[in-house]
């Protein structure tokens, strides 16, 4: 009898990119706009600044993830390179080396070389990759994978605290329903993202409420103090 399984750590490679694309949607956008509110402006200008940053940061977003898991996935594709010419050019030594770590992980000496060799005779590349550079099909780079994520989390996560300022008037109202329902939803993101990871569910939503209510503070004051300044 046999049953599928599905491990969590084959979400890694999108949650990561989702979870933070859509927190940092809310906490800049809820930032930005608590921050220009606080500075008294017209909701013309609350609005027009929130609609700026959701592009600018969706923009950021996708351009960050794509550059950065381009150099870790070019990074992975030079050692697999490495690893290729290697393998062509010492055999017996990559053998050996592989035999070598799974004494080291428990097997002895003549099943580690039995499993050495069979393994290599099937796809030496991929068993080097596995068990030598911990590379593997599911937690591969993939920069277009998570540069759509982000970009497109973000978009949503942002979309929160704008829709609200569309709505509230300025002035205390705004800045405590933009706070708010902000938190609220940053609450959920971390539930739900803790829930899909399989991590402990109420740390995590406590860690996204507490950081996003920082930031909204901080700007809050700096716009407060600049409103009042100028």
């Amino acid at each position: 009898m046999t049953h599928s399984e599905r491990h969590l750590v084959e979400r890694i490679g999108w949650l990561r990119a989702a979870v933070l694309g859509a927190n940092d949607g809310i906490v800049s956008t809820s930032s930005l706009i608590v921050g220009v509110a606080a500075a008294a402006t017209g909701k013309t200008e609350v609005l027009l600044a929130g609609v700026a940053g959701l592009v600018a940061g969706a923009m950021s977003m996708a351009a960050g993830e794509f550059v950065s898991v381009s150099s870790q996935a070019d990074t992975e594709q030079a050692d697999l390179d490495r690893e290729r010419t290697e393998l062509a050019a010492q055999p017996e030594f990559e053998h050996a080396e592989l035999a070598s770590i799974y004494r080291a992980r428990g097997l002895d000496e003549e099943t580690a070389d039995i499993v050495a060799k069979q393994l290599m005779a099937a796809d030496p590349l991929a068993a080097h990759a596995r068990d030598e550079l911990s590379i593997t099909q599911t937690t591969t780079a993939r920069p277009i994978q998570a540069a759509l994520t982000s970009a497109a989390t973000f978009t949503a996560g942002a979309a929160i605290p704008l829709a609200v300022a569309w709505i509230a008037p300025v002035g205390r109202t705004m800045l405590l329903s933009v706070s708010g329902l902000s938190l609220v939803a940053l609450g959920i993101l971390g539930a739900i993202g803790a829930k899909t990871g399989g991590a402990p569910v109420v740390k995590a939503t406590f860690r996204v409420a507490f950081w996003g209510a920082f930031a909204m503070a901080l700007t809050a004051g700096i716009g407060k103090l600049v409103g009042t300044s100028v």
